[in-house]
Formats: structure tokens, C-alpha cells, sequence
């Protein structure tokens, strides 16, 4: 029996690599003879730097570079075979893991080390940028990632601002003369998990904010001020699918680096060749931490379902469930299984996510072994 195990990682949790391990040791407690093939996926998300590096054969190395509050990280950028492409997350210079629950406020975090990472990318000879801009703590619309690439934004009395997400509606002017010329060859491609806008109760601000950190009562200002720095920088964001993805980065990175807005998960499933890897499989396993109607919206387990011959089962795996599940149902999910046993505080969920995705996985290979024998 072949068994593909294609799960996301869990949020602040585990690796991707780390649930589909412990989804494996699960389904082993039924069946140890399986012919197991763990693809651990990412939809452009935190995870997708390790996942494409191993798949593309590139090799990581760490860079300083400014974090979220402008201080300094090391993160990790990779580079397959004579640099030519680079591999970018945008987690590892200001994902929501960097930022402690306290000082949590997207509109006061930096992208800069983006655009740093773009320029050590550029100097090492890459002509190829690919970036995930997923799990991010960031709502600047990208004018931090912007300023490290040499852009300058100034207020109306010619002030250069801060180029964070809380100073957006102070900007009257942009200035590109100390951008680099050689920008113009580089292509990039930016990888996400989510079809947002830029602006609108759909958008950056109002979805992703609150998760941020964003307060209730500051959506509609913060929305308001993207919105107005984009019809002065590039209007056509606006309303522009993904445009919304990484605090804003998205319409950011298009604007700024002309880059291409690009399906997080459809690009890793390519890369890993998913599709014919699950063309002879008689059962697909996916997962990611939250399962809602969002992941009906392009996130990975859908993307993987879609993918699998429709004749195959494909079972999903979580921590737990919410509003909108059902509409899994209608792109490719046959059935999904919380793993979370009972109610108790988020620091006892996360030190039990392993125990919980044995057991659940244990017992999904046991009704499956009913069904199939």
C-alpha cells in the first residue's frame, strides 16, 4: 500500500517535516509494511525556505540583516548551484515568531531585512529571486523592504519618513533615484498562501491585522492609509489578488521589484513533483494547523487534493477546526480529523501536538484498514 503524507506545518508549532514524521509513526501502529512517501509542503508560508532548498538542491547560509524592530537577525537565505537562483523567507527577517506577544503591533514592524536579503541575493549573482512572504508580523504595505532597495519616502513638507506601516498615510512623495539599476534584471517571484487584496474588509488590514496584533478599533485607519499610499505608488494594487499577502508586501514587492504574484502552493507542488508521486497512491494524507474556509482559498492541503486522481482518498489531518469547514469538502478533502483531544490552555495543545497526530493518525489507519479489508 502506498501511503503519500503531504502535510503544512502547524503554526508556532512543528515543521511540516515534523507532522508528516509524526503521522507516519501513527499510521505505522496499523501499518508497518506501508510503502510510505512523506512530502512535506509549504504555500508560501514559514517552512517554504527548507522545503524548496531540498527540493531545488540550494544551499543555506546566514546573513545579518535588520529584524523587525530594525535590529539585528541572522537569516538564512539559500542558493542553488552557481547562485544563480535564491531562495527568500520573509518569516526569517520579520515573522510573527520574532515578535513577542507583548510588542506585537504590525504597523509598527519592519520589512527592511527583505530588501536586504534581495540585495545580498543580487550581489551574489542571482538572476532569479523567489520569495515566501508568508507568517509575517508586518503591515507596512512593503515600504520597509522598499527602503532597503533604495527608495526614499517623504512626507508633504519633504520629510523622509520611517518607511513603517504606522507612517504610510503621512507619505506624499516617492523618490527611486538611489535604486540600483541592476534590479531591472532580476526576476522575482514572489510564493503565497492567500488571494487577499491589498485594501478592504477582504484586505491586509481588516483580515490579517487582528492576528498581528492590530487593534479592532485601528482596521479601518490602517486599511485607510494603505490605501492611500497605493493610489499614489501604484493603484492597481488596490483591488489586485495576493496584493494583500505578507502585511502588504505582496503589492510591495510588484511595485518596487516588478516581481510576479505567484500561488505559494501550486509553485511547491511543481517543485516536488507531488502530482506524479500521487498518480499510483491508494490513500493522500494532508494537514495544517487550523482547517476553516480559508483553506478552501488556495492553502496546501487543498492544493495538494486538487492534484490527486479523484479516485483516491484524501484524508486530513489538523490540530482543530473552524467556521467554514465544510467548503473543504467541495475541492478535493474526503473527510478531516482534529486532532486536538480536549479543551486546555495553548501552551498544554502545542506540547501535546505530537502525542495528539500519533493518536489521531493511529486511529485514521485503523478505520481505514476496516474499510479497505
Amino acid at each position: 500500500m502506498k501511503i503519500v503524507i503531504a502535510p503544512d506545518s502547524f503554526k508556532e508549532s512543528l515543521t511540516a517535516h515534523e507532522v508528516a514524521e509524526y503521522i507516519k509513526e501513527g499510521f505505522q501502529e496499523i501499518y508497518p509494511d506501508a510503502d510510505y512517501h512523506l512530502l512535506p509542503v509549504s504555500d508560501g508560508g514559514e517552512g517554504t525556505l527548507e522545503i524548496l532548498s531540498k527540493a531545488l538542491d540550494a544551499k543555506k547560509m546566514k546573513i545579518d540583516v535588520s529584524g523587525p524592530f530594525s535590529e539585528p537577525v541572522s537569516a538564512q537565505v539559500a542558493f542553488t548551484e552557481g547562485n544563480k537562483k535564491a531562495l527568500i523567507e520573509m518569516a526569517e527577517v520579520c515573522g510573527l515568531h520574532l515578535v513577542p506577544t507583548t510588542r506585537r503591533d504590525p504597523l509598527q514592524v519592519s520589512t527592511k531585512g527583505v530588501g536586504e536579503l534581495i540585495l545580498h541575493a543580487m550581489k551574489k549573482g542571482a538572476t532569479e529571486i523567489i520569495i515566501g512572504i508568508g507568517g509575517s508580523a508586518s503591515n507596512d504595505g512593503g515600504i520597509g523592504m522598499a527602503s532597503a532597495l533604495g527608495y526614499e519616502f517623504l512626507d508633504a513638507e519633504n520629510n523622509i519618513v520611517n518607511p513603517i506601516g504606522v507612517n504610510l498615510a503621512d507619505i506624499a512623495t516617492i523618490r527611486s533615484e538611489k535604486v540600483p539599476a541592476e534590479l531591472e534584471n532580476i526576476t522575482v517571484n514572489i510564493v503565497t498562501d492567500v488571494e487577499n487584496p491589498l485594501c478592504g474588509e477582504a484586505g491586509a488590514s481588516y483580515v490579517f491585522g487582528p492576528q498581528k496584533g492590530l487593534a479592532t478599533t485601528d482596521l479601518a485607519t490602517a486599511d485607510e492609509a494603505m490605501r492611500h499610499f497605493y493610489q499614489l505608488a501604484n493603484p492597481a494594487m488596490v483591488t489586485m489578488p495576493r496584493a494583500g499577502a505578507g502585511g502588504g508586501i505582496g503589492a510591495g514587492l510588484v511595485t518596487f521589484a516588478k516581481a510576479n504574484l505567484l500561488s505559494g502552493i501550486d509553485f511547491v507542488i511543481e517543485a516536488l513533483q507531488i502530482k506524479t508521486i500521487c498518480e499510483d497512491a491508494d490513500l493522500v494524507i494532508v494537514g495544517e494547523g487550523k482547517m476553516d474556509g480559508q483553506t478552501a482559498q488556495g492553502k496546501a492541503p487543498v492544493g495538494v487534493a486538487k492534484v490527486v486522481p479523484k479516485e483516491t482518498p484524501v484524508f486530513a489531518i489538523c490540530g482543530s477546526v473552524g467556521e467554514g469547514l465544510e467548503a473543504v469538502y467541495e475541492v478535493g478533502i474526503s473527510a478531516v480529523f482534529p486532532s486536538i483531544a480536549k479543551p486546555a490552555s495553548l501552551e498544554s495543545i502545542l506540547k501535546e501536538t505530537p502525542n495528539n497526530l500519533r493518536r489521531t493518525a493511529r486511529n485514521v489507519a485503523a478505520v481505514w484498514k476496516g474499510r479497505v479489508e
